[in-house]
């Protein structure tokens, strides 16, 4: 007899999330980088000199997040934070040569993990697969709804309140 949670999406995406996280945590241990920092140099690959605040909101971070991630990753010589020539109170975020060149491998390395991940998907399926994806993230992303309250969260907020 089949489980009910064995068939569930979130059991399935949790477990291919799971495995995929593994594979590219692998890839930037290998390359001297932490989560997070693939990011902010494929961004800044494709799109070199980003205001802070531009670059928090692609990475869908708070700016203080984007603060701390370019510090540490130019204290490692992959970024360098230069004054606005507009407003002396913002900077852009720039590349170094050597970011650059740790980001073109990240590129390749990268593309070759979702070869790996996509490997038994044909072309039509990992289209459909990228919409389905961005769809859950999308509604996951949004508020959640409110829950009407069972007998134990209201025994528990009860509790709280005194």
């Amino acid at each position: 007899m089949k489980r009910w949670y064995e068939e569930s999406v979130g059991l399935h995406l949790t477990r291919a999330a799971r495995l995929h996280r593994s594979r590219a945590q692998a890839i930037l241990r290998e390359m001297g980088l932490y989560p997070g920092q693939e990011t902010v140099l494929q961004v800044l690959l494709e799109d070199d000199g980003q205001p802070m605040s531009t670059l928090a909101r692609e990475l869908k971070v708070r700016p203080p997040t984007v603060t701390k991630m370019v510090t540490r990753m130019a204290a490692q010589g992959l970024l360098v934070r230069l004054a606005s020539e507009r407003d002396a109170r913002s900077a852009t975020v720039h590349l170094t040569q050597a970011g650059r060149e740790r980001a073109t491998e990240l590129k390749q390395r990268w593309k070759a993990l979702e070869q790996e991940t996509l490997a038994k998907l044909d072309g039509k399926d990992r289209k459909r697969l990228v919409k389905l994806l961005s769809a859950i993230e999308k509604a996951l992303a949004e508020e959640p709804p409110r829950r009407p309250k069972t007998a134990k969260t209201a025994a528990r907020s009860d509790e709280e309140s005194d």
